[in-house]
């Protein structure tokens, strides 16, 4: 090692070390450990324009393991990102661009949020994946304007999670051969070695996947890092693991001791670690030599970054339309014109059609009019109703392809749908039954954290599904999902709702959107007045003398017509309120909330928990259970979803 790349690469640790002495908090283990790597990487090969950090064509890089969060704030600052050294010093600290943990949006050249262990792993799949399909639609001999790398940095936590697993075997299956992953293997966990609960062959695994795998011995040893780096970038045809050997609080007293993994290493080991590592500068002083030798990454990124712009002109000189088309979808990101008209034509008041029907019909008439539509669902595509007829399967013998099998593997395909947004070019979603959201649930929770909208299509949403029973009637999911912030759930009432649904979905700012969709077949009742959708909550029937409002979202609203009709018949008017949207409706001003609203007595009708709607009704008919095993039909009617009930739920309320 020079004496240059040991002066950088101790700049690194002593960055580290230093904002979490101050911050009395933090994660120093791992940046001391994995240092050397990060600066090969990031000195010798990571395309990036720290003037320009969202320039389409530089590499990705992903800390999956974030904690060590304070190793990439010290590259970001050194590579010359606009995340000054004051901010370093309040590593931590409310209000800070250097939180606990990376987070996209917050802190120049962060590209994703990452902490979960395993969610960096699947979000850099989904980029690479990006890569590969939009390297193969819009390149052209000797125009490679789509051409970077996906780089992670992932620790032993993130290949023990399940969600690297599921998101390493798409990878390999897929044959992204642009994802190159540095294992930081120093075999030391919160409760100590890995081998009390680590002991398989990792490589062996990764290579069953259909990765290459590669290792270094000695993490310190740069030559053998960039070897096997170059090495990597030579194999195209898979995805690759390096192993590389480190050790946890590399210089320290606490070296591989597992206290040094997630608390500061405090005043006295600090001075020992200075002393062991020969580093004499006082806290935060960084030699004018480390700016020097960092000064490569930026001057590397900007002459790539013009490089590619001139490309990018004569690409457009000669494919004028394909360059048209791909700089909307990677720089404007705007949606065709005309894209979402007429989503609702075919529809017909009085028709029953299932709701994941109705989405199936819509999404075929958006996947032919925007090309960067991307469907996929997790081995329920015939029941999710998610492949327009328009989308070929992608496979690596056909890139383009706009339709992703992601298997059984719910968590790696709510990663990856991250990971796709996250890159730019392409509008994913992914379908599932809501019962299995659960599985996706932390890789939507980063999403609506991180305020990007990956789409999904949800369906089979409530005891109404019948025979499967209770292990795949979702009860408690709507509450839970409409209890995350910047989730937008919608849970249309028919063919016309799912249309403007769809409508909100490709438009939405600011976080995830799910549709909740139905397997049974639902009477379209809603016609002109669906546009209400879009504020999330309507007066769909208001007759003269309304005594009562009945309150539904769903299915529930045809129900809800129904019963309508029954008390009006018995000379108790009621006004009908589909409510599809509780996070649209919230928008809404008060006036216009209390108005839907109305002052007379209300019932809600959910066929879910009814946690959630007390906040708008004085009485609730949801369900308490979990469901049970029969014909959806008769399992609704057990649980009181019927017109009668319904209206004789409604008259208890009214006294009558």
């Amino acid at each position: 090692m020079k004496d240059r790349e040991r002066l950088a690469i101790n700049a690194l640790r002593f960055l580290a070390i230093d904002a979490i002495e101050r911050a009395k908090s933090g994660h120093p283990g791992m940046p001391m450990g994995a240092a050397p790597m990060a600066y090969v990487l990031w000195h010798d090969f990571l395309k990036v324009n720290p003037k320009d950090p969202a320039w389409p064509d530089r590499d990705r890089f992903v800390l999956s393991a974030g904690h060590g969060s304070m190793l990439l704030y010290a590259l970001l600052h050194l590579s010359g990102f606009d995340l000054p050294l004051e901010e370093l010093k309040r590593f931590r600290q409310w209000g800070s661009k250097t939180p606990g943990h990376p987070e996209y949006g917050l802190t120049p050249g962060v590209e994703v949020t990452t902490g979960p262990l395993g969610q960096g792993f699947g979000a850099a799949v989904g980029m690479a994946l990006a890569e590969k399909k939009l390297a193969a639609e819009f390149n052209r001999e000797g125009f490679p304007v789509v051409d970077h790398w996906t780089y992670v940095i992932a620790s032993d936590g993130d290949l023990m999670e399940g969600v690297s697993a599921e998101a390493a075997s798409l990878a390999g299956t897929w044959k992204l051969g642009k994802l190159i992953v540095l294992w930081d293997d120093n075999r030391v966990s919160i409760d100590g070695r890995t081998d009390l609960a680590f002991t398989e062959d990792v490589l062996g695994r990764f290579a069953a996947y259909g990765w290459q795998v590669l290792r270094v011995e000695d993490g310190e040893d740069l030559a053998a890092i960039r070897n096997a780096l170059r090495l990597a970038r030579e194999e195209l045809g898979r995805p690759t693991l390096i192993a590389v050997r480190t050790h946890l609080g590399y210089g320290s007293p606490l070296q591989d001791d597992p206290k040094v993994h997630g608390a500061p290493l405090g005043e006295e080991a600090v001075k020992a670690t200075r002393e062991r590592l020969g580093w004499p500068y006082p806290p935060f002083e960084i030699p004018p030599d480390v700016y020097a030798d960092f000064q490569a990454v930026a001057d590397r990124g900007a002459e790539a970054q013009e490089a590619w712009e001139t490309l990018l002109e004569n690409y457009a000189w000669k494919y004028p339309e394909l360059a048209a088309e791909f700089v909307r979808r990677v720089r404007e990101e705007k949606l065709p014109e005309g894209a979402l008209e007429g989503l609702e034509e075919g529809f017909a008041l009085g028709e029953k059609l299932a709701t994941r029907a109705a989405s199936g019909k819509v999404i075929a008439r958006l996947a032919a009019r925007i090309p960067e539509l991307l469907g996929g669902s997790a081995d329920l595509t015939p029941s999710n109703n998610t492949k327009a007829p328009s989308m070929d399967d992608f496979s690596p013998e056909n890139p383009t392809g706009r339709y992703l099998h992601y298997g059984v593997r719910e968590h790696a395909m709510g990663a990856i749908l991250n990971g796709l947004v996250l890159h730019r070019g392409y509008l994913p979603y992914g379908g599932t039954f809501l019962v299995f959201s659960d599985y996706m649930r932390p890789a939507v929770r980063l999403a609506a954290l991180m305020g990007i909208r990956p789409v999904y299509v949800w369906t089979h949403d409530s005891i109404a599904l019948g025979e499967d029973g209770p292990t795949h009637q979702p009860v408690e999911q709507l509450p839970a999902l409409r209890a995350m912030p910047r989730l937008l759930v919608i849970r249309p009432a028919d063919a016309f709702e799912t249309a403007w649904a769809w409508r909100v979905a490709l438009t939405h700012e600011g976080g995830p959107v799910a549709l909740v969709l139905t397997r049974q077949k639902v009477e379209n009742v809603t016609g002109e007045k669906a546009e209400g959708l879009l504020r999330g909550g309507y007066v769909l029937r208001e007759p003269e003398g309304a005594v009562g409002t009945i309150l539904a979202s769903g299915s529930e609203v045809a129900l809800a017509v129904k019963a309508a009709d029954l008390l009006e018949a018995e000379g108790h008017p009621v006004r009908v309120v589909s409510l599809p949207s509780f996070e649209l409706f919230e928008a809404q001003d008060e006036d216009y909330r209390r108005a839907v609203l109305g002052e007379l007595p209300r019932l809600a009708v959910e066929a879910a928990s009814p946690f959630g709607w007390e906040r708008y009704a004085d009485r609730v008919l949801g369900v308490t259970g979990f469901g049970a095993s029969a014909p959806g039909d008769e399992v609704y009617a057990r649980y009181g979803f019927t017109p009668e009930n319904v209206a004789a739920e409604m008259k208890k309320l009214l006294g009558v």
